[in-house]
C-alpha cells in the first residue's frame, strides 16, 4: 500500500538541501541536491514507519487515491 507523506525541502546556507516532514516525526534528510534529499527522505521514512509498526505505533498517513498532484523536479 502506497501512502502520501508531505515533505518540506529547504536550501541551507551551505548549499545543501534539508528535507523534513510533519507527517512522520523524526524524518530528517540532507542531500547535495533536492532530488538526493528526497531520495534519502524516502528511505528514512520507510525505516521510521517500519520501526513504529514494530512497536504498534503506526503513523496515520493518507493512502494514494486514483489521482494526486506531484511536483516533478527537473534539472535545466
Amino acid at each position: 500500500m502506497e501512502q502520501i507523506i508531505n515533505i518540506h525541502v529547504e536550501k541551507l546556507p551551505e548549499g545543501l538541501y534539508l528535507a523534513t516532514s510533519k507527517d512522520v516525526p523524526g524524518l530528517v534528510a540532507q542531500g547535495r541536491t533536492a532530488t538526493e534529499a528526497l531520495e534519502i527522505a524516502r528511505d528514512v521514512a520507510r525505516k521510521l514507519m517500519e520501526a513504529r509498526a514494530e512497536r504498534q505505533n503506526k503513523v496515520q498517513l493518507t493512502e494514494i487515491g486514483d489521482s494526486f498532484d506531484y511536483p516533478l523536479i527537473v534539472g535545466a
